[in-house]
């Protein structure tokens, strides 16, 4: 640094001196006597004109290098020092408004932050408690599948032998049921039947008797088991179970029913067969019976009440309701209807509004497919929001808040039909009339 500053002033009159040291470059041996200094850095020649000047060329270049870094440094720190200046005075002349600020700023981050720490507490304990149930479910479950397992395992071993059917079904078939009779067949239970138009043949529960009569079951209710809420292409297929027994609710089908009532030949006699909550049965029969196609919405046909305890409902009730109870509610001539296919003379649905399919005037007095109230009595209450009549029906017996407990509706020939015991069989016009 003290060799710069030398150089510094010896460079302010640089232009004096080389004046001179070009005058007088003359050759000197250097020695201690004439030279009042001696440095090593001129050679052997004492600090004369021309060694004075050899030197500067030497040196020149490089002490102005290391002149302009220092003008550039001495530069960078007059910027930076005019640069804090102004924040110090920035900071000096400012208020506290702007700390505040950013120091709400830091506190509402930190809350936030907080906020959903909290919040991702929260959803780590309800995680936890769904995978604690979820685990318990899981937990069931294996031992659900080893329960299954096990019954599996004992289902196989019982199903090692031969698999036997336990219902008996008879080889024998015919027209109708009381075709099977006529075939030998003498007992009750199940057969195959294939009606004179029918595709294929079908299985119904046939009633014979010890005459030979063989009565054709259509419809059973005996214990509510079977609910005959149903649409129109369940009616028309038929529902519930087959029993050879006679143990078991269900409903033949419409379009089984029409099969067997179009045929040729003798007409049929349609028997429906009632037991109240007491015990008492009752019956009534209807002659010339039949159920036209699906084309006629099932309309039901038949030609005169015959006989029987029980009453002629399919004729109408005046219920005292409106003179024209009895016109409104008989049956015969009536399509069927189910809540999706209304058929019915009401401006309403009554098949919708009684939970049931039926041949609906508007409504009825004779209901089989009505809803089974155990013990029979009822009330408009019980009956819904509708509060209409909807139970298990016959009005010219019992009166329509009163639900049978159970119905049996059948068929046979017309030249079969028993009158009393039933060894003579006729209809009104007095004709006895021997097999088919």
């Amino acid at each position: 640094m003290a060799l710069l500053n030398k150089f510094a002033l010896y460079w302010q009159g640089r232009h004096t001196i080389l004046l001179l040291f070009f005058s007088h470059c003359l050759a000197v041996y250097p020695t201690r006597e004439n030279c009042c200094v001696l440095d090593e850095r001129f050679g052997e020649y004492c600090p004369t004109t021309c060694g004075v000047y050899d030197f500067y060329n030497q040196y020149k270049s490089g002490v102005d290098r290391d002149l302009n870094i220092l003008e550039s440094q001495m530069q960078q720190i007059t910027n930076r020092t005019t640069t804090s200046q102004q924040l110090i005075s920035n900071i000096k002349s400012g208020n506290q408004m702007p700390q505040k600020a950013s120091q709400d700023n830091y506190v509402k981050k930190i809350t936030s932050m907080l906020e959903d720490m909290m919040r991702f507490e929260r959803i780590i304990s309800t995680r936890e408690a769904e995978i604690q149930e979820l685990q318990d479910l899981l937990n069931s479950n294996a031992l659900r599948i080893t329960s299954l397992k096990q019954k599996a395992f004992a289902l196989d071993e019982t199903c090692k032998e031969p698999c036997r059917d336990t219902v008996k079904i008879s080889e024998i078939t015919g027209k109708d049921c009381q075709d099977v009779a006529n075939k030998g067949a003498r007992e009750t239970g199940l057969y195959y039947i294939k009606p004179q138009n029918a595709k294929e043949r079908f299985l119904v529960l046939c009633k014979i008797d010890q005459y030979g009569n063989g009565w054709t079951v259509l419809q059973r209710r005996l214990d509510g088991s079977v609910d005959f809420r149903k649409s129109w292409i369940q009616y028309k297929e038929g529902f519930g179970y087959l029993s050879p027994t006679d143990t078991t609710e269900f409903w033949i089908g419409n379009e089984r029913m029409s099969l067997i009532t179009q045929q040729t030949g003798y007409p049929y006699v349609l028997r429906i067969e009632l037991k109240d909550w007491s015990g008492v049965t009752r019956y009534a029969d209807y002659s010339g019976f039949k159920v036209q196609p699906e084309t006629d919405k099932y309309r039901l046909r038949y030609s005169y009440f015959v006989e029987g305890e029980a009453g002629d409902a399919f004729d109408g009730f005046d219920f005292g309701d409106d003179p024209s109870d009895k016109t409104f509610t008989f049956h015969n001539g009536m399509q069927f209807s189910t809540w999706d296919n209304d058929n019915d003379k009401y401006e309403g649905n009554c098949a919708q509004q009684d939970g049931s399919g039926w041949w609906m005037n508007r409504c009825h007095a004779g209901h089989l497919n009505g809803k089974y109230y155990q013990n029979g009595r009822y009330s408009a209450q019980d009956a819904g929001p509708d509060g209409f009549d909807n139970g298990i029906i016959w009005a010219t017996w019992h009166d329509r808040w009163y639900s049978l407990k159970e119905t049996t509706m059948q068929l046979i020939p017309s030249n079969r039909y028993p009158i009393g015991a039933g060894q003579q069989q006729f209809i009104k016009d007095g004709k006895t009339r021997g097999d088919m």
